[in-house]
């Protein structure tokens, strides 16, 4: 029977690598942002993705019981420091709510905006490229406010350098 579901992990797993590939790629046509929802702070303060207009945004949509999500996010705080003085802000916005994730930075300091998001606001991502509904979900937003760049899954720092640099 634990071969079985072992069996059954690695196909899932797999077949959703597949589709991650697959699904991960430039904005073939550049959008203006549709993240017309705000969503409070940790401060309670409500905010919405238009806050940093005119910065190159990475807009994280993310959970704390998420293991996909908690591995990148230490590469996203790195990156943070290292472009935030070329015009770069990551936006964390957690599918969760406010006690798991005060909990999760307590242990684990974040240097970007988290925004804190119900359940519900996951299906808004469907219109944007999340055709899973899935996490991790990741939007790069030009100065403009277009979406250049679309990724389901865990985002790799090197990925997320190489689509950064042609708009730094």
């Amino acid at each position: 029977m634990n071969r079985l579901i072992i069996v059954l992990a690695a196909i899932l797993a797999l077949a959703g690598g597949v589709y991650v590939q697959r699904h991960s790629q430039p904005a073939s046509t550049q959008q203006a942002v549709t993240l017309d929802f705000s969503a409070p702070d940790l401060d309670g303060t409500p905010r919405t993705v238009q806050d940093w207009q005119g910065k190159i945004r990475i807009v994280n949509f993310w959970a704390t019981w998420c293991p996909p999500c908690l591995k990148e996010i230490p590469e996203f705080i790195h990156l943070q420091q290292k472009y935030q003085n070329n015009n770069v802000q990551f936006i964390g916005i957690a599918i969760d709510d406010k006690d798991a994730v005060t909990a999760f930075i307590e242990k684990h300091p974040v240097n970007y905006p988290l925004l804190i998001a119900n359940d519900g606001a996951l299906k808004l991502t469907a219109p944007l490229g999340n055709v899973a509904n899935a996490l991790p979900f990741s939007l790069i937003l030009n100065p403009q406010g277009q979406i250049v760049y679309r990724h389901l899954g865990e985002l790799s720092a090197d990925k997320l350098e190489e689509q950064l640099a042609p708009l730094l």
